[in-house]
């Protein structure tokens, strides 16, 4: 029988955040402890004051360990970004898999219905979600070529262009996440399970807004 303790887990996306990519199951299972540990904090204690030494206490792991895979905090948080955006376009995807939205009102609510759903019950993620630290933070945490959310448009647009339309433009869905991000950011504000009439006002703009045609300025890609 194969010994599965040393065959190594396909590469993510996530692996980019790593110092060195875990191979046996055991350091697979660490770094995926240590970016729990991550999440749980960022809820209980926010950013500022998360430590890379509390996190390895939290994740019953030496220091030296934490060290080994992540550079520091900036790299736990790129990693747990990478996670959150990686689930969400696979929750996103197996959703658009199994109802076929046959329109872009149908993408819009599945889109935002599944980052409500993870904003409700994922650890860490009103904190981080895909990079946005604290909603004061412009960084870099998915990619270090492009700012966070050009990084996220790109990726939505992959996943959903074939079932938007090819009207529908990367900048099209950049503009449409940036949009979303602010309405839902205030029905999360005072409400930790989102302000319902919020939520709905964020689908209803978003519909409206890719529904339309082709943009007139040629210069859009």
């Amino acid at each position: 029988m194969r010994d599965e303790t040393n065959t190594a887990p396909p590469v993510t996306s996530r692996d980019a955040a790593l110092r060195r990519r875990p191979v046996q199951r055991r350091s697979t299972e660490r770094v995926e402890r240590i970016i729990d540990a991550c999440a749980e904090l960022l809820d209980e204690v926010g950013y500022v004051a998360l430590t890379t030494k509390e996190v390895a206490r939290r994740a019953r792991v030496p220091i030296g360990t934490l060290y080994q895979f992540f550079s520091g905090r900036d790299a736990l948080l790129s990693a747990l970004a990478l996670r959150n955006l990686e689930r969400y376009t696979d929750r996103l995807a197996r959703r658009m898999a199994a109802e076929a939205p046959g329109s872009t009102a149908g993408v819009v609510d599945l889109a935002v219905e599944e980052f409500v759903a993870m904003r409700r019950s994922v650890p860490g993620f009103g904190v981080v979600d895909f990079g946005a630290v604290g909603r004061e933070d412009t960084g870099q945490l998915l990619d270090a070529g492009a700012d966070d959310n050009t990084a996220v448009a790109d990726r939505l647009w992959a996943l959903t262009r074939d079932a938007l339309g090819p009207h529908i433009t990367p900048v099209a869905v950049r503009v449409a996440l940036e949009s979303a991000e602010a309405v839902l950011g205030l029905a999360f504000r005072h409400d930790a399970d989102g302000d319902p009439a919020l939520i709905a006002e964020c689908k209803r703009l978003l519909r409206a807004y890719l529904s339309q045609g082709p943009p007139t300025d040629t210069g859009a890609r």
